[in-house]
């Protein structure tokens, strides 16, 4: 593996990031695609929390965040963010848990690490609808595959 695909050398560095969402302490400029990943992963991994105690506690840190940075709430997409809960989730299902962390965390950001994954499943007005910002709405592209 290149240096350039080791995005985390240590536990204690996706701590921080975990830690620095949580407490808003990270900046909002900082809490990139991957950062979110991370703590859906730390979260479901770490935590061991099922995937719905996951998303309670994302979109519970979420709404701190963006209220903490004046963020309006309506950034805010449940759908958006129970796809990333439910992408880790089946990532972890297929990865070998002995593995050292950074290692399953870095290979998750090396496969998920964009953002724009979410339209392979989902057209943009599907998805930005008032419907899937507020509730979970299937997928109209393709099926869930994870």
């Amino acid at each position: 593996m290149s240096e350039a695909e080791n995005y985390f050398k240590s536990a204690d560095e996706i701590e921080a990031v975990v830690r620095g969402f949580e407490e808003c302490t990270l900046p909002d400029a900082e809490f990139s695609h991957p950062a979110h990943l991370i703590v859906a992963l730390s979260y479901l991994h770490v935590s061991g929390l099922t995937t719905s105690s996951a998303a309670e506690r994302m979109r519970a840190g979420l709404y701190r965040f963006l209220d903490h940075y004046g963020i309006d709430r309506r950034k805010y997409n449940e759908t958006i963010t129970l796809f990333w809960i439910k992408l880790v989730r089946g990532f972890l299902d297929r990865t070998e848990a002995s593995r050292p962390f950074c290692d399953i965390a870095n290979e998750m950001i090396r496969a998920y690490g964009t953002s724009r994954l979410v339209f392979s499943y989902y057209s943009t007005e599907h998805l930005m609808s008032e419907e899937a910002r507020v509730g979970w709405v299937e997928p109209d592209l393709k099926p869930l595959d994870f």
